[in-house]
C-alpha cells in the first residue's frame, strides 16, 4: 500500500508506465463541493484533461478506469462536463467500455423545474479489451426454472427465435444490469468528508474489473473508501490526495481494514 500526499497530476507523472491494473475514483464534480484546501474551486478542464492523460499512461494494457462523476446545473442547464470528460478519455485512447448508472436512494434537494436528480454516471474506460471481467451474478431472474426462450430481430426487422431456446434452464440469479441501486453513505459528515463514495460501489467495481494481487489506484483518495475496499479484497493500493487532513483520515480508515500501524 502506498499513499502520496501531493498534487495528483504531479504524482501521476512520477509513476511508471503501465503500472496500474485498475483505477476506481470519484473526482470533484463541477465544483459542487469545496474540499479541504479548496481543491474543489481549482477543478477545471485543464486539470481533468491532465489527469486523464496520465491515467492512460499509467494504466496497463487491458486496464480499466472507473470514473464516477455528475454534472451541476448552471443557468438552468446541466453543464455536460461528464460527457466532455468521457469523450476526452476516448480521444486519449481509452475505450468507453460501459456507461453505468449509480442509482441513489435520495436526492440533494427538491427541484421545481425538472425531475428529482437521483443518479450519477459511472464511466468504465478500458485501455483496449479489459483484461479482467468478473461479473457479479446476484440479480434474481424473473424466469428462473423455465427453459431459456427469446427472440432477436434481423436487420430487416423480422423476428427469429434464438438457437439455444429450450435447451438450458434459466438460473436463479443472473448477471447484473448496468444500473446499480446503491444507497449513499450516511456517515459522511461524521467521518469528516463531504462526499464519500459508497463502500459497496467501490467494492463491487474492484471485484468486477480486477483480480487478487492487482494494483488499484485512486488519484482522489478523499476518505479512503477505494483503499479500504482494495485492502478488503486483497488488492494492492496506491492513493493520492492533495490534502494532508484527508491523507490522515484515509490512512486511519484503511488501517482499520489492514490492522497495520502505518502505510508510509
Amino acid at each position: 500500500m502506498k499513499i502520496h500526499c501531493g498534487d495528483s497530476v504531479e504524482v501521476l507523472r512520477s509513476m511508471d508506465d503501465a503500472s496500474i491494473h485498475l483505477v476506481v475514483t470519484s473526482p470533484p464534480y463541477d465544483n459542487l463541493r469545496t474540499y479541504d484546501t479548496g481543491v474543489g474551486s481549482n477543478w477545471n478542464q485543464l486539470v481533468w484533461e491532465q489527469i486523464i492523460r496520465e491515467l492512460h499512461r499509467v494504466v496497463c494494457d487491458g486496464g480499466v478506469v472507473v470514473w464516477n462523476v455528475k454534472d451541476s446545473n448552471n443557468n438552468g442547464s446541466e453543464t455536460g462536463t461528464s460527457f466532455r470528460q468521457a469523450l476526452f478519455a476516448m480521444e486519449c485512447g481509452f475505450n468507453l467500455h460501459d456507461t453505468m448508472i449509480w442509482s441513489k436512494d435520495t436526492f440533494a434537494y427538491p427541484d421545481v423545474v425538472r425531475y428529482y436528480d437521483t443518479f450519477e454516471y459511472v464511466f468504465v474506460f478500458s485501455k483496449g479489451k479489459p483484461r479482467v471481467f468478473n461479473p457479479i451474478c446476484d440479480r434474481k431472474n424473473k424466469w428462473a426454472g423455465t427453459k431459456v426462450h427469446g427472440t432477436s430481430r434481423k436487420a430487416d426487422g423480422t423476428m427469429y427465435e434464438k438457437s439455444n431456446n429450450n435447451k438450458t434452464e434459466v438460473k436463479e440469479t443472473g448477471m447484473r444490469f448496468n444500473v446499480w441501486q446503491i444507497p449513499t453513505e450516511k456517515q459522511s459528515s461524521a467521518v469528516g468528508h463531504p462526499a464519500m463514495m459508497p463502500e459497496r460501489l467501490a467494492h463491487d467495481m474492484i471485484l468486477s474489473w480486477s483480480n487478487e494481487g492487482d494494483v488499484v489506484l485512486d488519484p482522489f483518495l478523499g476518505s479512503g473508501t477505494t483503499g479500504r475496499m482494495a485492502a478488503k479484497t486483497k488488492r494492492e493500493f496506491v492513493g493520492i490526495d492533495i490534502s494532508p487532513d484527508y491523507v490522515s483520515l484515509a490512512t486511519s480508515r484503511i488501517n482499520e481494514i489492514l490492522n497495520q500501524p502505518t502505510l508510509f
